[in-house]
């Protein structure tokens, strides 16, 4: 069964909202077709060379997607590396087919075994779950901020301004540009830069998006327009309100005014390492500061669900890039790291 779109744009096809169906809750409940295109990932079709194992407990899923495996038939594949992808694959399917929803099963992983499931499969669920809480969305801006959720972006200065491209296709375009520079040096040196062939989005061009919106091909303009920051803000209070039901008010800041910051949560690895520091009264380096590239306020609307050692006080949010200008965003964060009582975990 697929979803009904016909009221709202199309975006995110590769996201695989059209194989899922929602749920009375308004998640996303978890089908065969969603199993199966797991199935068909490359990790897991069995190479020409593969044992008879592997091959006959491909088959049997692709089946049968809810079929009980035992450890046994895992165990029974010769190829180590194909033996670990199968036993992932197995662990991440039985976590999705207990849970009532997509979002039930992220809610899952993320409180219990995070560390269990591969970050591309989290990515996946992430994907997946934006696609859902987003539908409906109108601002391409809000949609193109969302991508940071769950692809890696490369960042970069252009006139001392902070842009942010998909890190995928960086990566791609400076490969090839490595071959034809053995190939053709001089070629290569006209070639212009990695973001030369990628939109900047802008208002002019925004509308643009919904025809290229699985290429993640157009560039954010982080620093120098107000527009990226307020689109992140609105992602934040998107996933808040989807996965935990609760009303945040997210609004971008330049610093930390409040002395007596209670809490903090750092949107990535970098983010949280100088967050930390900060928290403890240690000096950041100035470099460190510098790759500090997004800063919160978050308030939320019912305080009754809410730590009581915040006491009113905000959550500050911290964004940052890596010393290789890579932004990672880890919106799980956004669910273990909140100052949440009881009620609202």
């Amino acid at each position: 069964m697929t979803m009904d779109t016909a009221t709202s744009r199309e975006f995110w096809v590769s996201s695989g909202h059209h194989m899922t169906r929602r749920t009375d809750g308004g998640g996303l409940a978890i089908t065969d077709e969603l199993i199966l295109a797991y199935l068909a990932r490359p990790e897991l079709v069995p190479p020409e060379e593969a044992c008879a194992a592997e091959r006959e407990l491909h088959a049997m899923l692709m089946a049968e997607p809810r079929r009980a495996v035992t450890k046994a038939m895992i165990e029974a594949i010769q190829d180590d590396d194909a033996r670990e992808n199968w036993s992932f694959m197995i662990g991440f399917r039985d976590r999705l087919i207990a849970a009532p929803s997509v979002e039930a099963a992220y809610l899952g992983i993320i409180r219990r075994q995070a560390s269990a499931v591969p970050p591309l499969f989290l990515n996946q669920l992430t994907h997946l779950i934006l696609r859902n809480a987003l539908d409906g969305c109108e601002d391409p801006f809000v949609l193109r901020a969302a991508e940071c959720f769950f692809r890696a972006q490369k960042g970069s200065l252009r006139d001392d301004t902070l842009l942010i491209a998909d890190a995928e296709l960086i990566e791609g375009f400076e490969a090839e540009r490595r071959t034809l520079m053995q190939s053709s040096p001089l070629t290569a040196m006209f070639g212009g830069d990695a973001l030369a062939g990628l939109d900047v989005m802008t208002d002019d061009n925004a509308g643009d998006y919904w025809s290229c919106s699985d290429a993640f091909s157009m560039v954010m303009n982080l620093g120098g327009n107000p527009r990226a920051r307020e689109a992140l803000a609105r992602v934040i209070e998107s996933w808040i309100g989807h996965l935990l039901g609760m009303t945040a008010t997210v609004t971008p800041v330049e610093r930390i005014e409040d002395a007596d910051w209670r809490w903090f949560v750092g949107l990535d690895a970098e983010a949280t390492g100088i967050g930390n520091r900060l928290w403890q009264g240690e000096t950041v380096d100035p470099t460190a500061q510098a790759r500090v590239c997004g800063l919160f306020k978050l308030n939320f609307g019912d305080q009754a669900r809410v730590d009581p050692r915040l006491a009113g006080k905000p959550v500050y949010l911290i964004m940052a890039l890596t010393e290789d200008m890579i932004l990672r965003i880890k919106p799980q964060n956004l669910i273990a790291g909140l100052p949440l009582g009881a009620a609202a975990a």
